[in-house]
């Protein structure tokens, strides 16, 4: 069965899961991503017209995929944008990646709700046959 790339959301209690997979570790961060800005809005009305450069590195996986999610956070309520497209490059427990967005516009964004950012619960990333995954829970 060949590996696939794909996010999704999950229940928890007042909160949000945000999940991603795909057959790399960068991949599953990627798609994480995507579902982080599907929170907010659909990805795909993100006009993605303004690169973001963004590093950071952690001590394993786990608290790199809170530290990437909580760096997208700050980069969207700094800068007042949202990411509809992501690359993503694990090394060593240090990411590099670039996101691509627009400045929010509330009539056509709608945004939904504002995270306050990345939390540990049911913080998980792993590899499961040829299936990277990585999940936690966004405090909205």
């Amino acid at each position: 069965m060949e590996a696939t790339s794909h996010w999704e959301h999950y229940e928890h209690e007042a909160d949000i899961g945000v999940r991603g997979t795909g057959p790399t570790l960068a991949q599953a961060f990627e798609q994480v991503a995507l579902a982080l800005t599907a929170v907010i809005t659909d990805p795909e009305a993100v006009n993605n017209q303004e690169p973001i450069p963004i590093q950071c590195q952690a001590a394993d996986p786990e608290l790199l995929l809170v530290n990437w999610l909580n760096a997208l956070i700050y980069e969207m309520s700094t800068r007042k944008i949202l990411f509809g497209r992501f690359t993503v490059s694990i090394e060593n427990n240090h990411l590099q990646a670039t996101a691509w967005g627009e400045a929010v516009d509330r009539a056509r964004h709608q945004p939904a709700v504002e995270i306050k950012g990345a939390t540990m619960t049911t913080l998980r990333v792993i590899k499961d046959n040829e299936q990277w995954l990585a999940q936690t829970v966004v405090d909205v």
